[in-house]
């Protein structure tokens, strides 16, 4: 029988404790974390190879802000393992470092690498995601409508060719929102302009400014305030044509083909927007002008409550953020419907100019296409360009000047001596050339005769000579010549010391 002293049996407890002590503690201590490799779908294996080390330590580099460390790893790698399987990604992730730094020539930086990398890789998923922030980089830089819209514009033809060029991608809803976006900004800027126009009275620009938004921006959030705005125009058309000199029936026929056109506008915003805020004022314009009010259908009313329901009401906080950022305030843009992926059909004020004038020759019964009239010139207008001039009158000097000249008369003031009468409503009644004969020409007048010539017959005075036979010089007055040489005092100056 072994016996067990009562010292090893408090060895034996305290090395039990202490044992358990430490794996308590081991347990306690936190276990350092690793990195979760799953996230990048080409590292799925915990591999140990220098080009995945260089491509994770550019990941780290770039979640930490070091963007240009991240780039001379990527780049590395590239340069030193051509063949890698990392290569796309990190192509890639060289341009999400020149994105993430931000600034006017990092950007640009970006987009050229983004644009490469579609070169080399156009079927690769990740082709979409590079043109997807292509547009993006456009997007942040926008200005607000009533500022410079060329940041606009590429951003729209961006996202246009990531939906026509991946319509497969994941990123399609995101890209047709972002789309639907900037086609709000570029609807506003082309309705404030139109809205401008109309306050200035000039109807054919404003017209063409607002039927390229409603033609080209369907789902733009004020579409009813454009359609709207276009009928207003037409109607002060006709109020123009009202007010006008014009024939009493010609004058009604424009009237009423403007007022066609109003109406029509208004019908639209009842037929297309039933559900927007200002289809009330389209139908009380249609009762004051006793037309009929159109009904919309089931399918229109629904399709109009989807997008005034996914728009978000513009808030306080909004409008005073949009005061201060860069950017415009896209809150108001719907989240539904297909946006515009064609070019947009711009209407021009010459189009709207030259539909005015076939309404006119409509009003008048002029078939269209008819030659215009020609006009004759009054006697107080100068020749006019688009219409022969008359036949020109030849000089009847038979001498002539040898030049080949010839005198074309004035026009309405007919030619010499045919008799034509003259214009009675001119203010300035045409100079026709005289008929009768010129006077002689009379004789020169004499001259008037010289008195201090010598007179015919009479002899020269000889001069005075001296008594030596020379000629005597005239005696000068000295006192009337001006001389440096010091004169002899007279008389009382003598006193004079001066």
């Amino acid at each position: 029988m072994i016996r067990v002293s009562n010292r090893m049996v408090a060895a034996a407890l305290a090395l039990l404790l202490a044992s358990s002590a430490s794996a308590f503690a081991r347990e306690k201590q936190p276990k350092k974390k690793k990195q979760d490799l799953s996230a990048n779908p080409l590292a799925n294996v915990n591999s140990k190879q220098p080009d995945k080390e260089l491509f994770d330590k550019a990941m780290i580099a770039m979640k930490k802000g070091r963007y240009d460390v991240a780039r001379l790893d990527l780049q590395t790698m590239l340069n030193t393992y051509p063949d890698s399987e990392y290569k796309m990604r990190a192509k890639l992730a060289v341009g999400d470092s020149w994105f993430h730094e931000g600034g006017t020539a990092a950007l640009t930086q970006a987009e050229a690498e983004y644009k490469d990398f579609i070169t080399f890789f156009p079927n690769a998923p990740e082709a979409a995601e590079a043109q997807m922030k292509v547009g993006d980089i456009y997007y942040q830089q926008m200005e607000k409508p009533d500022r410079d819209y060329t940041n606009a514009l590429a951003a729209e033809r961006e996202y246009r060719e990531m939906i026509n060029m991946f319509p497969d991608s994941t990123l399609i809803p995101r890209a047709k929102q972002k789309l639907r976006d900037v086609q709000e900004v570029l609807a506003e800027r082309e309705t404030q302009i139109g809205l401008y126009y109309s306050t200035k009275e000039n109807y054919s620009a404003a017209i063409a400014r607002l039927a390229t938004v409603v033609d080209t921006y369907p789902v733009y959030s004020k579409s009813d305030l454009a359609l709207l705005s276009i009928g207003d125009a037409y109607a002060g058309e006709a109020r123009v044509v009202g007010a006008s000199k014009l024939p009493g029936a010609i004058k009604e026929r424009l009237r009423s083909f403007y007022l066609d056109k109003a109406a029509a506008a208004y019908d639209r915003v009842i037929v297309r927007y039933p559900m927007a805020p200002r289809v009330e004022d389209a139908r009380d314009r249609l009762v004051a002008m006793n037309r009929p009010v159109p009904e919309p259908t089931a399918a229109a009313v629904a399709e109009s409550k989807a997008e005034e329901d996914s728009r978000q009401p513009i808030r306080f906080t909004d409008r005073t953020l949009g005061l201060i950022k860069r950017g415009p305030t896209v809150v108001e843009a719907v989240h539904v419907g297909d946006p515009s992926l064609e070019d947009p059909k711009r209407t021009l004020a010459p189009d709207v100019t030259k539909e005015n004038v076939a309404l006119y020759n409509a009003a008048i019964g002029k078939p269209e296409g008819a030659a215009q009239p020609t006009r004759a010139t009054s006697a107080n207008e100068p020749p006019r360009s688009d219409q022969p001039s008359e036949a020109p009158v030849q000089t009847g000097n038979a001498g002539g000047t040898g030049v080949g000249v010839s005198i074309v008369s004035a026009p309405g003031s007919g030619n010499a001596g045919s008799g034509a009468a003259a214009d009675p409503n001119a203010l300035v009644k045409p100079v026709t050339p005289e008929t009768t004969a010129l006077p002689a020409a009379e004789a020169p007048a004499q001259a008037p005769e010289q008195v201090n010539d010598i007179k015919p017959g009479q002899a020269q005075p000889a001069p005075a000579t001296a008594a030596d036979g020379k000629p005597k010089k005239p005696k000068a007055d000295l006192d009337q010549e001006s001389s440096s040489k010091k004169k002899k005092k007279k008389g009382l100056g003598k006193l004079n010391p001066f």
